[in-house]
């Protein structure tokens, strides 16, 4: 059997419930069979060895510690991303518990990569940077170098902190009219050829280095050399295309041979894209990372080659980009958003994600609700998740902007003004969206990632380039998608998410730690999904508090959403008779055309068990994997 047929069918071997075998001197850059009940390992693990094919060893589980150990390879027994035979996702093993730390993140290696850092004696924050940049080798749909994002941080102490390192708009994109506008006879308008989406003025200032190397300085303890060299031994070693990102390449083989520079990066030289199940050696980006790792961020944002890619690529394709765009970017520090649900302190990202607002404004909602008595998915509770859900989302595009007042978004975040809201919910008859007064009550596509320790240390980050690929535009030779995050401002007028000089654009980004009542840690979450965010990691929030369920268990659960006021989006997997109900009353319903619609978003999350027991859970909707120490 090749090597390329083993990745097919496993990841790789060894249990992450019975322990985790992990060799600090390199990462995962080979599969291991699941034909056989024994443990197998294999392994390239430095640059090198990268050319010659790992020997691949059917051995007693305590051989295989030993290889993985002497060539630099972690095992998960029996446990496989994908089927090979059928292409189906592996739905089960996405958990991990740990004694000591857990790492739940979009890719198995991108885990791995965490897990790494702090066996070598890493904190939460190092093994955080170190996940974000595998991500953007192993997820670049979603995620990496030319996107930004939110990360909320718990130490030890109890403090929690935000880094902001979203994107920002171009110091030449002065008004709606950055793009060329169309307004039908009916009043509609719209963006001339995605202009917002595709090319260089859907592109938007990076922050990723920027907001790892800020949370490093601030609070890690390696340097930025160390963190990002777990993603270029995968650069360069290779790692296995998982079936979320073959699938995503799959679908955009036109707009890879649009943009060569873009399909330089997986585009064969047959023409074909690389695929779910081929090894993919990322050396472009690779040589990226490794300029970042010599000279710090500046190398990204000051001056030289690499920079100097960026500009080309952006403004070849119509983009407005200055020096000063790079040089004045910084990532910022911030105050996390808070609020209470039944008791537990929650903390979620600020302006300008509205994600934690729109999270505690929901919840809040809820709190006037006996959702424990209701039942999980019950008629009843998907009725008040919708009228919920919709009154929250006409507030938000109504009053939400990146610079909306912090009084206003107080009073949206207040408990009377949810009140308010849940006193206009029937309980048997659906009512239209619409956007309330909060100022009466004056008294607030993508990729998650959760690490938690057992001194309570939780670093809680959604990244994002926005669409899949992003932009499609690449800085030619070095490997990664820019953002097209810019497609996140509205185009409508007088809207509060308006583009302007150097601004953000509104986010749903939720990366969320809660704690119990006397501030002691409980849980970690956050996910994908665009708008579907915010309702994706409150659902979860529910199914633990209010439902009773493990972690693993509430990520699993199916999911809907109403996020537009006119259609409940459901997987097929809730109870149909419930659904039968729910249209009497007036909802709209579709239902997703699958039990798994990745779509509806992809919780990544950690549980604190009241034993100390960390317990990981990671959603089979995409790639995901929890690991555990």
């Amino acid at each position: 059997m090749s090597k390329k047929e083993i990745s097919r069918r496993s990841f790789l071997k060894g249990s992450a419930a019975a322990g985790l075998s992990v060799a600090a001197a390199g990462l995962l850059t080979a599969c291991g069979s699941s034909d056989s009940g024994s443990t197998t390992a294999a392994a390239e693990t430095t640059a090198a060895a990268a050319e010659t094919s790992a020997a691949v060893e059917e051995t007693s589980a305590a051989a295989a510690e030993s290889t993985a150990t002497e060539k630099g390879v972690t095992h998960i027994d029996d446990w496989y991303l994908w089927d090979e035979e059928t292409g189906e996702l592996n739905l089960e093993g996405r958990d991990a518990t740990g004694t000591t730390a857990v790492v739940s993140a979009g890719t198995p290696w991108a885990a791995q990569a965490g897990i790494s850092i702090l066996e070598q004696g890493g904190n939460a924050v190092d093994a955080a940077c170190a996940v974000a940049f595998a991500l953007s080798v192993t997820e670049p749909q979603a995620s990496g170098l030319g996107g930004g994002g939110f990360m909320t941080i718990r130490d030890a102490a109890g403090d929690v902190k935000f880094i902001n390192f979203r994107e920002t708009a171009s110091v030449l994109a002065l008004d709606r009219n950055y793009w060329p506008l169309y307004t039908d006879s009916e009043g509609n308008t719209s963006v001339v050829g995605r202009a917002n989406m595709m090319g260089g003025r859907a592109i938007g200032v990076p922050g990723e280095v920027a907001g790892m190397a800020l949370a490093l300085e601030e609070y890690g303890t390696m340097s930025l050399a160390d963190v990002i060299q777990p993603a270029i031994d995968l650069c360069n070693d290779g790692f296995y295309i998982g079936p979320t990102t073959g699938s995503s390449l799959d679908d955009n083989v036109g707009t890879l041979k649009a943009y060569p520079e873009y399909g330089s990066i997986y585009l064969n030289d047959d023409g074909m894209n690389v695929t779910t199940g081929d090894l993919f050696k990322n050396t472009q980006q690779g040589a990226a990372l490794s300029l970042i790792a010599a000279s710090g961020k500046d190398a990204f944002y000051q001056e030289g080659q690499l920079r100097d890619a960026i500009f080309t690529a952006a403004n070849k394709y119509g983009g407005t980009f200055v020096a000063e765009d790079f040089e004045n970017y910084e990532a910022k520090e911030d105050t996390p958003v808070e609020g209470t649900y039944r008791g537990y302190k929650i903390y979620s990202s600020p302006l300008p994600s509205s994600g934690g607002l729109c999270v505690i404004q929901l919840l809040n909602i809820l709190e006037n609700f006996d959702i424990a008595s209701m039942g999980h998915n019950t008629t009843e509770t998907l009725h008040v998740l919708s009228e919920a859900m919709k009154l929250v989302y006409a507030d938000r595009a109504k009053y939400l902007g990146a610079d909306t007042e912090d009084d206003l978004v107080t009073c949206m975040m207040s408990k009377s003004y949810a009140a308010s809201l849940a006193e206009t919910i029937s309980m048997d008859e659906v009512h239209e969206a619409e956007a309330h007064d909060p100022w009466q009550f004056e008294h607030m596509d993508t990729s998650h990632f959760t690490v938690a320790d057992k001194d309570g240390n939780i670093v809680s980050c959604t990244q994002t380039i926005n669409g899949y690929f992003g932009s499609a535009v690449a800085p030619e030779g070095f490997g990664f998608m820019l953002n097209n995050e810019m497609a996140d401002f509205s185009y409508e007028e007088d809207s509060p998410n308006n583009i302007a000089p150097g601004k953000c654009p509104l986010s749903s980004m939720s990366p969320t730690v809660i704690c119990n009542e006397d501030g002691s840690p409980f849980m970690a979450l956050g996910s994908p999904g665009g708008s579907t965010i915010i309702v994706a990691v409150a659902q979860v929030i529910m199914n633990v508090i209010d439902h009773g369920m493990t972690m693993q268990e509430a990520i699993d659960a199916p999911l809907m959403r109403d996020v537009t006021g006119k259609m409940i989006n459901y997987e097929s997997s809730i109870d149909e008779s419930v659904i039968e109900e729910l249209v009497p009353m007036g909802h709209a319903v579709t239902e997703s055309p699958s039990d798994w619609n990745r779509n509806l978003g992809s919780v990544q999350a950690v549980l604190y068990g009241e034993d100390g027991t960390l317990y990981g859970g990671a959603d089979p909707r995409r790639d995901n994997k929890a690991l555990g120490i």
